[in-house]
C-alpha cells in the first residue's frame, strides 16, 4: 500500500509540471503574437512543427527510459534531469531580448518552444510512467492516477486563475516602463472626465439625448481615431447641427474624442512591455516551483516493482506499441479531449480581452479561469469519486463527454447574445471544465490499464512507451489547437495593431464566437465516435486481465522453480 507521504510527494510532482505546461499551452501564443508581434500564422507553424518533431522525439525518450538502469531506478535521474534543463528553458522562453524582431525573433521562438518541448518530455514520460510501476491494477492505480490527475488539474487551475494579474502586478513593479503606462491611463481617465462634460453641456444646451450622444461618441472612438474616414456618422452631425450645435462646437467634440480614442491605442502600446516584463518574472517563479515540487517528489517516490523483460530496439518497441489496439484508442481520446480544451483556452483570452468586456479583461478573464480552474478541481476530486460509486468509469466517460457537449452549446448562445453579463458564463464554465477534469482522470486509468492489456498480449510490459505517447499526444493537442487558433486570429483579423485597443469588428467577433465553440465541439464528438466503436477495457476486462496475469506469474514461477 502506498503511504500518505508517497501520494502527497507524487501529487506535488504533478502540481508543479502541469503549472509549467499550462503556460506554455495557454499562454505562448499570446505572449509571441499579442505582445511580441509575431505574426499568428508564423507561431501556428512553429506549435505544430514542435509538435511533429516530438512524434520522432518522445517514443526515442520512452526507449531510453525503459533501458535506463542506475541506483537510482530508472525513472527518476530523467524526472530530475528533465524538470532541471525544461525549468531554464521556460524562463528564457518567456524572456525573449526586446532587441529581437522580425526573423531573429521568430528563430528564438522556434528554437526555445522546441527545446522547452524536449526537455518537457525528458521529465513527464518518466513521471506517468511510474504509477504502473510501484502501484497495482485496480483501486490502488486508480487511486494514484486520479490524485495525480486532480493534482495535475490544480497546477493547471493555479495557472489559469492568476496568470494575467500576477503578469500584470509583476509587470507594474519591475518594469522600467511601468511609469509611461501609469501616465497613459491618467491621460485616458482625464479625457474620458472631459469627454462625459462635453456630454452633458450639449445634452442639456441643445436639448440631445445624452445616449444618442454617447453613441456618437462610440462610433467616433471605434474608428480608430481616423479623421478622414468618418462619414458614416455624418446623419448625426447633421442631428446635432440642426438642433443648434454649432460647427466649432461639433469640432472640439470630435477632437475631444478623437484624443480619447488615441490615448487608448498609446495605453495599448505602453502595457506591452509591462506585460513582457510580468511574463518574465512570472515564469521564472513557476520554474522554481516546479524545480522545488519534483524534488520532491524524486527523494519520496521509488519504484517498488519491475517486470524485467529484454530490452527492445527502436522498430521492435514501435511494433509493440501499435499492436496495443487499446492504447491507441485511447491516445486518440486524449488528443480530441486536449485539443478541444486548448483551443477554447487559446482564444477565450482574445475573447475577454478584445470582445467580451475589454475594460475589465483581467478581472473577468482571471475570475473566469478561477470558476473554470474550480470547477475542474472539484470534479476530480468529488464529482468523480462520487460518481465512482455507482458508475464504471466507462460510464463515467460517457457522461463527462455529454456534459461538455452541453457546456459548448451554452458558451455559443450566450457568446451569440452579445451580452457583457458574467455570470452568464458560469453555467457553461461549470459543464465544459468539470467535464475535463473528470475526462483527465479517467483516460489516464485507462491508460495505465492499457499497460497490462499490453503485456497480457504482447508478452512485454511497456509502460514507458505507452506513457510517452500520452506525453506526445498532450503536446500534438496543444500543437494542433494553437494552429487552429493561429488561423482563427489570421482570418478574423484579431491582432494589436488591427484593434489598437478598440472592441472587435463585427465580423472578427462572429468568427472568434463561433470558432471557440463549435470547433471545439466538433472535435469532441469525434473522439466520442472513436472511442465508442474501439474501446473495451471495461471494469469487468480489467479485471480478467490482472487476474490472468496473475495466473500467469504463477505459473511462470513454477516453471522456473522446476528448472532450479
Amino acid at each position: 500500500m502506498l503511504t500518505g507521504k508517497e501520494k502527497v510527494s507524487y501529487g506535488l510532482g504533478a502540481v508543479g509540471k502541469d503549472m509549467v505546461y499550462m503556460l506554455s499551452a495557454s499562454y505562448i501564443l499570446y505572449y509571441y503574437q499579442d505582445l511580441l508581434g509575431v505574426s499568428a500564422i508564423a507561431m501556428g507553424i512553429i506549435l505544430l512543427v514542435a509538435r511533429i518533431f516530438d512524434a520522432f522525439n518522445d517514443p526515442i525518450m520512452g526507449i531510453i527510459v525503459a533501458k535506463t538502469k542506475t541506483r537510482w531506478g530508472k525513472f527518476r535521474p530523467w524526472l530530475l534531469i528533465g524538470t532541471l534543463t525544461n525549468a531554464v528553458v521556460l524562463y528564457l522562453m518567456f524572456s525573449a531580448p526586446p532587441s529581437l524582431n522580425g526573423n531573429g525573433l521568430i528563430a528564438y521562438a522556434a528554437v526555445t518552444y522546441i527545446v522547452w518541448g524536449v526537455t518537457y518530455t525528458m521529465m513527464d514520460i518518466p513521471y506517468w510512467s511510474m504509477i504502473p510501476a510501484f502501484t497495482k491494477g485496480g483501486k490502488e492505480r486508480e487511486g494514484l492516477s486520479a490524485l495525480a490527475r486532480s493534482c495535475a488539474g490544480v497546477g493547471s487551475a493555479v495557472i489559469s486563475i492568476i496568470t494575467v494579474m500576477s503578469v500584470f502586478t509583476l509587470g507594474m513593479k519591475f518594469s522600467p516602463d511601468a511609469k509611461n503606462y501609469q501616465d497613459c491611463l491618467a491621460h485616458i481617465e482625464e479625457a474620458k472626465v472631459a469627454e462625459e462634460k462635453e456630454i452633458a453641456k450639449y445634452s442639456q444646451a441643445y436639448g440631445i439625448d445624452a445616449e444618442v450622444i454617447e453613441v456618437y461618441a462610440e462610433k467616433v472612438k471605434e474608428n480608430k481615431g481616423d479623421k478622414e474616414s468618418l462619414s458614416f456618422i455624418e446623419s448625426d452631425e447633421k442631428d446635432f447641427i440642426a438642433a443648434g450645435m454649432s460647427e466649432v462646437e461639433l469640432n472640439n467634440f470630435k477632437s475631444l474624442l478623437v484624443n480619447v480614442s488615441l490615448a487608448e491605442k498609446e495605453s495599448v502600446k505602453a502595457k506591452v512591455p509591462v506585460e513582457r516584463t510580468g511574463y518574465k518574472y512570472f515564469s521564472l517563479i513557476v520554474a522554481v516551483i516546479f524545480v522545488v515540487f519534483i524534488i520532491i517528489t524524486c527523494l519520496a517516490i521509488k519504484e517498488k516493482s519491475t517486470v524485467k523483460f529484454q530490452s527492445p530496439g527502436v522498430g521492435e518497441m514501435f511494433k509493440a506499441l501499435f499492436r496495443n489496439d487499446q492504447a491507441v484508442v485511447i491516445v486518440a481520446a486524449i488528443v480530441m479531449i486536449n485539443t478541444a480544451l486548448y483551443i477554447t483556452s487559446n482564444l477565450v483570452i482574445y475573447f475577454f480581452k478584445y470582445d467580451f468586456n475589454p475594460a475589465a479583461f483581467e478581472s473577468n478573464y482571471s475570475m473566469f479561469n478561477m470558476f473554470g480552474g474550480g470547477f475542474q478541481i472539484l470534479a476530480m476530486m468529488i464529482l468523480f469519486p462520487l460518481f465512482r460509486k455507482f458508475m464504471n468509469t466507462v460510464k463515467i466517460f460517457y457522461v463527462s463527454f455529454f456534459m461538455a457537449f452541453t457546456g459548448y452549446i451554452i458558451l455559443l448562445f450566450v457568446a451569440l447574445s452579445g451580452t457583457s453579463n458574467f455570470m452568464v458564463l458560469i453555467p457553461s464554465a461549470f459543464l465544459i471544465m468539470s467535464a475535463i477534469g473528470m475526462l483527465n482522470v479517467v483516460v489516464t486509468i485507462f491508460l495505465a490499464n492499457t499497460v497490462d492489456y499490453g503485456e497480457l498480449k504482447n508478452h512485454r510490459r511497456d509502460e514507458s512507451v505507452i506513457f510517452s505517447m500520452q506525453t506526445f499526444v498532450v503536446k500534438l493537442a496543444s500543437g494542433i489547437s494553437a494552429l487552429i487558433a493561429s488561423l482563427v486570429l489570421a482570418i478574423c483579423n484579431i491582432n494589436k495593431d488591427a484593434i489598437n485597443g478598440s472592441k472587435l469588428a463585427a465580423s472578427s467577433t462572429m468568427g472568434l464566437r463561433m470558432s471557440m465553440t463549435l470547433i471545439p465541439l466538433l472535435v469532441l464528438v469525434i473522439g466520442l465516435i472513436i472511442f465508442k466503436s474501439k474501446f473495451i477495457l471495461t471494469d469487468k476486462k480489467v479485471q480478467e486481465i490482472n487476474e490472468e496475469l496473475a495466473a500467469r506469474g504463477k505459473r511462470l514461477e513454477a516453471i522456473s522453480s522446476e528448472n532450479e
